[in-house]
């Protein structure tokens, strides 16, 4: 997700330690008391092909400029972002919309990860016997001749800095009960410079809402190169979706490629372009917040089957398709327990332990807790948590199945959002009653989280829409009780269960 660029802290060097994991990327350098500062990453790209006629060069030169951006737009405009806050009344909420850029909404809600924020439903306030303490929060071609590339590699543009100020003035009003001088949202961002961005635009959002009351700053910076749990680069050994995206690609796209190449003799387009100049119609429409000449080359029906290919590639990257995807979800997932526990972090896998283990850079006693991050990363939490399981048990590549759950629009637009509230409620719902597990820590060494009572609750809204929690006994509100949701998560609460080590065997 992605206004302006409030503060960042200035960070000191110091000495990293506690290097748990021998194949941990934790490193000595950049630590400072607030953070950690990103040196450098590589972003994979893709490349296209071809010559000849002025309409073949001028698509051979979009494309070769596209090989530098459209994976990186990915990232650009989806800072993606969790929130953990506390709330307030339904009388203060604020209902977000999907924000207009001259797209008919019947398009452009079929782009997959590159979709406009839009609520997956309205939000709906826990039932009034509950109090929120703590919420933790992507026709012809005739127009080739004089089209210009001009949308840049990974900036943040207008629109998406728009969207990150709403959203923080957004989570201001919607949970203002639970701010306070003394409790002001705690910021991380993961270290790209886009992220960043997004995170200082979300904190000026919440500030102005606020009447400035309250300005809370961005405080830790996670080095994408070091161990982030913001990022899902640290498994070396984790597969691609290509094959399966492929065998899709390859049913949907022929009738796509015959009438392009007919409109342009000699552009030789080939299946594997068609995802591409789609995903161009996506960018440039919200760069220029107006419909790119792109968009018209294809069908309803053609973004359709576009968004399918979105979702099987989500899927087989870092969802369930993909055997080593959830465990990069897994350090963040530990982070989270932690913040609703009031308990240390213990994870192994990818948190930076001299940041998780200072009250200074990770602090259990707030409120809101607001982190920002990339829609592959979410990806692989909602995964190893077990949101958007699918009943037929995955996502065939060869037929989308109307029913399925597994949306990449509804999962991470630009600006998508996953949010964990935890609550107190009056009286227990009756399914609940006899689900007060308090054993989850019988093993573990520290004290007992005063978190784990009858009357603690948690519920997880992912683009507002509240989801079931099956895997937790969770409520016809989608509430469960903290100790059985911590439970649930054994998974993540083990590390995986030795998936982070393949991730380097």
């Amino acid at each position: 997700m992605p206004g302006v660029l409030y503060t960042r802290s200035n960070f000191d060097d110091s000495e990293s330690s506690l290097l748990l994991n021998p194949n941990s990327k934790e490193a000595g350098e950049d630590v400072g008391p607030y953070g950690i500062i990103e040196t450098g990453r590589r972003e994979r790209t893709w490349v296209s092909r071809r010559t000849s006629s002025p309409n073949v060069l001028a698509l051979r030169r979009i494309l070769s400029a596209m090989a530098v951006a459209v994976l990186l737009f990915v990232f650009v405009l989806t800072s993606y972002t969790r929130f953990y806050v506390a709330g307030s009344p339904a009388s203060t909420i604020h209902e977000q919309r999907q924000v207009e850029i001259g797209v008919p909404p019947e398009i452009q809600n079929l782009w997959g990860a590159y979709t406009p924020f839009f609520p997956a439903e309205h939000y709906q306030p826990p039932p009034h016997n509950c109090k929120i303490n703590q919420t933790t929060l992507n026709q012809q071609l005739s127009f080739l001749k004089d089209y210009q590339y001009t949308l840049g590699v990974a900036e943040l543009v207008p629109f998406g800095a728009y969207q990150s100020a709403e959203s923080g003035a957004a989570v201001f009003e919607r949970y203002q009960k639970l701010v306070s001088k003394g409790n002001i949202p705690f910021v991380r961002a993961s270290g790209s410079p886009r992220v960043i961005d997004s995170a200082t635009n979300w904190t000026a959002g919440f500030a102005e809402a606020s009447s400035n009351a309250y300005q809370p700053k961005l405080t830790v910076i996670l080095n994408e190169s070091l161990n982030d749990t913001l990022e899902d680069a640290m498994c070396p050994n984790a597969g691609e979706p290509d094959e399966q995206t492929d065998i899709w690609t390859n049913i949907f796209t022929p009738p796509i490629v015959e009438r392009l190449n007919s409109w342009a003799p000699g552009a030789n387009l080939l299946p594997a372009d068609v995802p591409s100049l789609m995903s161009l119609c996506a960018f440039e429409s919200i760069a220029l917040e107006k419909l790119s000449p792109w968009c018209s080359l294809f069908t309803s029906k053609e973004f359709q089957q576009y968004e399918y290919w979105s979702d099987v590639e989500k899927y087989y990257n870092r969802g369930y398709g993909q055997p080593l995807g959830p465990v990069q979800g897994v350090g963040y997932i530990n982070e989270l327990l932690a913040r609703l526990t009031g308990l240390p972090v213990r994870d192994n896998t990818q948190t930076n332990h001299t940041l998780t283990s200072s009250p200074i850079t990770f602090p259990l006693d707030r409120n809101i807790y607001a982190d920002f991050s990339h829609d592959n990363l979410m990806i692989a939490v909602y995964s190893a948590i077990g949101l958007f399981k699918q009943a037929s048990g995955h996502l065939d590549p060869t037929k989308p199945d109307d029913n399925r759950t597994w949306v990449t629009s509804k999962l991470t637009p630009f600006s998508g959002r996953m949010v964990v509230e935890r609550m107190t409620c009056r009286g227990l719902p009756k399914r609940l009653e006899d689900d007060t597990t308090t054993d989850v820590e019988s093993s573990e060494n520290e004290t007992s989280s005063r978190f784990f009572r009858k009357d603690t609750f948690i519920r997880i809204l992912v683009n507002d829409a509240v989801q079931p929690l099956e895997l937790c006994g969770g409520d016809q509100n989608g509430l469960c009780t903290l100790a059985a949701f911590v439970k649930s998560q054994a998974y993540a609460r083990n590390d995986g269960n030795g998936d982070f080590e393949k991730c380097y065997e």
